[in-house]
């Protein structure tokens, strides 16, 4: 059974915050051109493009568990889901290869659009039951709660991760520092207050260098980065 939220976390994630950080991203997905889409991003080897179906298939993901209910207990939460979800080292860039593969079959307007569909179901189908209801997911049962904070999270930082690419507004401050708090409690340390929220998520999922504060701060635990992929 998973264990509660560590002290640091910064509290349940709410309905309003996966709507706004799927609202943001539908803006900016619809707003793209073909030569926006295959701009890189802060996902070494990922074109815009790729990160929008990424986004794509997580969405869809989240609908298959809106529809999965789960008898409890639950054995993963917000923060050790992300423990669950780390992949094997892929020094073939397999994964990389599909996804451009099949990123690269849509027609722009019918990617950009399925997400922007898929994604609304996502919203609506979230607010259907209650939140602690337990549903399951990639072989795991969390609550409605918990997975709408995973989804979050993943939102935010491919949100980041298209900045680089493109002269687009970044994620909202309140979803950054419900991020930075995810990654808070897989470090299992608070991080200093004065750290930019978008520099620490970047650098602590190996998307940036560390800082020298960051790197002193840090001591043994820099050999556990990237607190997630």
């Amino acid at each position: 059974m998973a264990g509660r939220l560590p002290g640091w976390f910064a509290g349940p994630v709410s309905l309003d915050a996966l709507r706004t950080a799927y609202a943001d991203l539908t803006a900016l997905a619809l707003s793209l051109d073909e030569d926006a889409s295959w701009r890189p991003t802060g996902c070494q080897g990922w074109a815009v493009r790729d990160l929008v179906h990424h986004l794509l298939g997580d969405a869809q993901r989240a609908l298959v568990a809106l529809g999965t209910p789960a008898e409890g207990p639950a054995d993963t939460d917000a923060i050790t889901y992300w423990r669950h979800a780390l992949t094997a080292p892929d020094p073939d860039e397999r994964s990389l290869r599909a996804a451009r593969t099949m990123a690269s079959q849509w027609r722009l307007q019918s990617l950009t659009g399925s997400f922007a569909e898929t994604s609304a179901a996502v919203v609506i189908c979230a607010g259907r039951g209650p939140l602690g209801e337990l549903v399951r997911t990639q072989g795991h049962v969390l609550s409605v709660q918990d997975l709408l904070n995973t989804l979050v999270v993943e939102a935010t930082i491919h949100h980041l991760d298209i900045l680089v690419g493109l002269d687009v507004p970044g994620p909202r401050p309140a979803l950054l520092a419900l991020t930075r708090a995810t990654l808070d409690g897989l470090l299992e340390r608070t991080t200093p207050q004065d750290w930019d929220d978008g520099q620490w998520v970047r650098a602590s999922t190996g998307r940036a260098e560390l800082t020298a504060q960051q790197t002193l701060f840090l001591g043994h635990d820099v050999d556990r980065l990237p607190l997630l992929g």
